[in-house]
């Protein structure tokens, strides 16, 4: 339901059919390593994890499952299936903390506030509580994304606008990117400052 767009993917890996048996299998595996030592250690996704469990819900690791993606994406939660990650487009250990970050944000969004994935605005607010709060628009992150030239006071809000947006605009009602923007213009405000289940913005 929720899909998270990479914003370059051809510079990382390209799709499943340039890639050999051999080299998807590789792929796979170093990601289900990078996942088992986050799921055992980064306080962000263990965190989420708890509080998951809290708001009465359970993250089996067997819902979370590393993919050769064909569409340029990092990863992608459906509220039956689980969370998907790409290996493909999963460049080292950091990038799948944030994507399994952000994913498990939708996790808790559709177990605590019971989203309605087919509602434009249901689904923009979870796409920008899932940028704000996964640490994907970090401020160094973004800062070495633009060579040190966006404005520190408002990166933030502007990549999680962005991310937001890429990830609504592939939603099946939604038009074009004028629309997905409109939406997250719409609903930002109240989401943004939304931060549970979290006290504040922690990076």
């Amino acid at each position: 339901m929720s899909e998270q767009n990479n914003e370059k993917p051809n510079e990382i890996i390209p799709p499943s059919k340039a890639l050999s048996p051999e080299k998807q299998e590789e792929l796979c595996k170093k990601c289900d390593e990078y996942k088992a030592w986050m799921i055992n250690y980064s306080p962000s996704v263990r965190f989420m994890f708890d509080q998951i469990k809290q708001s009465g819900g359970y993250v089996s690791p067997k819902k979370i499952n590393c993919q050769i993606c064909d569409d340029p994406k990092l990863g992608g939660f459906h509220p039956d299936l689980g969370i998907q990650l790409c290996a493909n487009y999963i460049s080292d250990k950091w990038v799948l903390n944030d994507t399994l970050s952000h994913e498990l944000v939708h996790w808790y969004d559709n177990i605590r506030f019971k989203v309605d994935w087919m509602d434009l605005k249901h689904h923009a607010c979870s796409e920008i509580r899932a940028a704000s709060l996964s640490g994907e628009c970090a401020i160094l992150t973004e800062f070495k994304k633009n060579l040190g030239m966006m404005k520190m006071s408002k990166g933030h809000q502007t990549c999680v606008k962005r991310r937001a947006a890429l990830s609504v605009v592939g939603h099946p009602k939604c038009k074009d990117m004028d629309h997905a923007n409109e939406i997250v213009d719409e609903v930002f405000r109240s989401c943004f400052n939304d931060t549970r289940p979290f006290e504040m913005i922690y990076r």
